[in-house]
């Protein structure tokens, strides 16, 4: 009975223990809560400058001249004086053909021309003998002098288009020969001697390039086509001669954009004096872009792409502020932006999406 009544006692001492417990945890005061911090960002202060950015294209080289030399006439080819890597100059005479019907018409042609000139040298014979009797007065009746005049001048007239007409044979027959058009190099030939040859098409005799000038032929983003002016230099390699650089002249823009690419074509011509560099060979090349004006670049981690746009992140008054910009060119970890930004502003270097607009900047 002692330890019963022993037991209880301690029983309602822990009881008792554990509410007053309870009441004090309730009755403590709430803690007090921490002022929020604010982010540390690296800002950069910007400026205005006009390095020239290089822009890298794939370029094809052409000829400056090239020309495919067909036939104009029917005939057979006859001689042939150059072959494919044979160097010519303008007027040189590279294939002869022959048309048998061609010579025999000059040759009536020529005869024509000559019976009527015999004719013409009797009728003005006659007329000259009546012109010096008509001095005698009323020895040759005037009909019969002016029927004489006029039949000269008929002759004359005969004369004149027989002479025309072997003439224009003449010139048909000169088609025969076909010359260089240009100084240059032959780099196709597809007939061989005895060939029957045409003007309705197929593949031309021969054709010729003139690789002494060569033309760097290029399409330029419309981004870039306002740094490009006539005059400028391209320098550009050839991967079959890794080891030289070589240098052209920018010397034509064609004044408008392709439809499909929006770029503008230009070319730029190489003088190709030791004839290393062949006709379309492809060239990679490097195009120095400078602005008329200095302009800023800032790093491209500062660039912010989302939804909201294009933006970098500026630092006013201690706060963050959204500058809406547009791109230009890139220069290594570098890009050029046109917005509202003047000369000492500081933006955040490393800007991303996750950073709100107004945030306290440490």
């Amino acid at each position: 009975m002692k330890n019963i009544i022993i037991y209880t006692a301690i029983t309602i001492g822990l009881m008792s223990i554990q509410v007053s417990c309870k009441e004090e945890k309730t009755s403590a005061p709430p803690a007090e809560m921490k002022p929020m911090m604010m982010h540390s960002m690296e800002t950069v202060e910007i400026k205005k400058s006009n390095p020239k950015v290089e822009l890298k294209l794939p370029g094809e080289l052409i000829p400056d001249q090239e020309t495919a030399l067909f036939a104009k006439i029917p005939g057979y080819v006859k001689k042939i004086n150059a072959d494919i890597g044979s160097y010519v100059s303008a007027g040189q005479v590279l294939m002869v053909l022959e048309a048998p019907e061609i010579q025999s018409q000059a040759a009536n042609a020529k005869a024509r021309w000559q019976a009527q000139e015999a004719i013409y040298v009797a009728t003005k014979s006659n007329y000259d003998r009546m012109y010096r009797a008509n001095e005698t007065k009323g020895a040759i009746a005037k009909d019969a002098l002016d029927q004489i005049t006029a039949r000269k001048l008929s002759d004359q007239a005969q004369v004149n288009a027989a002479k025309s007409a072997y003439r224009e044979v003449q010139d048909i027959n000169q088609y025969l020969v076909i010359r260089a058009p240009f100084s240059g190099i032959i780099t196709e030939r597809n007939v061989d001697l005895g060939a029957y040859v045409g003007p309705n098409g197929g593949a031309p005799l021969m054709v010729i390039q003139n690789t002494s000038k060569l033309r760097l032929s290029l399409s330029v983003p419309e981004a870039n086509v306002q740094y490009l002016q006539t005059g400028d230099t391209i320098s550009f390699r050839i991967s079959a001669i890794p080891e030289k650089n070589f240098k052209a002249t920018i010397s034509r823009k064609s004044g408008s954009l392709d439809v499909k690419l929006r770029s503008e074509k230009i070319e730029a011509d190489f003088i190709n004096h030791s004839r290393e560099l062949k006709p379309f060979m492809i060239a990679e090349s490097v195009i120095p872009l400078q602005n008329r004006e200095a302009t800023f670049f800032i790093p491209r981690s500062a660039l912010v792409e989302s939804n909201m746009g294009i933006y970098i992140i500026r630092n006013e008054g201690g706060k963050t502020k959204f500058v809406p910009v547009k791109k230009g060119r890139i220069l290594n970890d570098m890009i050029e932006v046109f917005g509202e930004l003047s000369e000492g502003d500081k933006i955040i270097k490393k800007g991303n999406e996750e950073i709100l607009e107004g945030v306290n900047i440490k």
